[in-house]
């Protein structure tokens, strides 16, 4: 049977609201048995936590004043939809597992990462990031959007943040600051206002308070302009790049999946990809497909998605000019 130990730290999870630590200790109890031979036991305690980790997120409405400033979903991604460096898909997995077995570290009296600055160009994966966090960890997405945060009213901005954060402490997900940078500028910038910088101090102040169980998560396109005093608040900063051409193939071939042709050279589209985000290349690859659906082909052919490289190319040289 579990030891003493075992069970007073599954009492101790499942009262402190640590799901994932619950997890954590019933394999372990599972592997104990299993060592016992009792290889029974061992596969139906498996098998309810496998169930377990399977029912969806509970996901409670936020009241009429917060719900117009926070879009919810229940991210299903894994990490395989991911397509980043072996650097980068390492550092996303090292916070996974700190959340995970956060009960161990907090023992040696440290913490886990849980605040994250996301920065890059647009359509490169940061998004997606979050969504992956969620997904794995199986809590909710939180997608706080700026536009209905930021008002000219002074005070009101800063009233809205600390709304937000005191949710963020009262309900565990991953809560992400999507186009950051609207709050978070530079606060000795000249066209910089009074009323900002206040929003700024505020956000400060909120997030280096914050001691909740839920992931932060900020996202930015224009990391150069963000206030020197952010960094340090934040755990962990990411730094998205463009895709590389290993990442391009990676990528091109996990979006058509049997839609590629088997005659099809990767390194040929990866050529003419190279510069576009990967959203953008995700997107050519879709376009491809939906062409060739409705032409009543099995695969996509290597001249279809260069075309599609191409438009995205055109699209993406107009709107720089523009």
């Amino acid at each position: 049977m579990a030891t003493a130990e075992q069970i007073k730290s599954l009492i101790r999870s499942h009262l402190s609201d640590h799901p994932e630590q619950f997890f954590t200790i019933a394999l372990q109890v599972a592997a104990h048995e299993a060592k016992q031979g009792h290889q029974s036991l061992a596969h139906e305690i498996r098998t309810l936590v496998d169930k377990a980790k399977a029912r969806p997120v509970r996901v409670i409405p936020f009241t009429p004043d917060l719900d117009h400033m926070v879009l919810t979903s229940e991210p299903k991604e894994r990490l395989g939809v991911l397509v980043q460096s072996d650097e980068m898909r390492g550092r996303i997995e090292r916070i996974l597992r700190e959340y995970r077995q956060k009960a161990k570290l907090e023992k040696h009296g440290l913490s886990h990462r849980r605040k994250i600055l996301l920065a890059g160009p647009p359509g490169t994966g940061k998004t997606l990031t979050a969504a992956v966090l969620a997904g794995e960890l199986g809590l909710p997405l939180f997608t706080i959007m700026m536009d209905k945060i930021v008002t000219k009213f002074m005070g009101e901005t800063s009233a809205k943040l600390r709304q937000i954060f005191d949710v963020i402490q009262e309900r565990r997900g991953v809560y992400l600051f999507d186009e950051f940078d609207a709050i978070g500028g530079e606060r000795s910038r000249e066209n910089d206002v009074g009323e900002m910088r206040r929003v700024l101090n505020a956000f400060l102040q909120f997030i280096e308070r914050d001691s909740s169980d839920s992931l932060i998560v900020a996202a930015t396109n224009n990391p150069r302009i963000l206030d020197q005093a952010l960094f340090r608040r934040f755990d962990d900063v990411l730094h998205y790049h463009l895709p590389e051409k290993a990442e391009i193939e990676r990528l091109i071939e996990n979006r058509l999946g049997s839609f590629r042709s088997k005659k099809m050279q990767l390194e040929t589209s990866a050529k003419i990809a190279e510069s576009l985000s990967h959203a953008e290349i995700a997107q050519a690859c879709d376009d491809a497909i939906k062409e060739t659906i409705l032409a009543d082909r099995k695969t996509v052919t290597a001249t279809l998605l260069k075309q599609m490289l191409q438009e995205r190319r055109s699209a993406y040289k107009a709107s720089t000019r523009g």
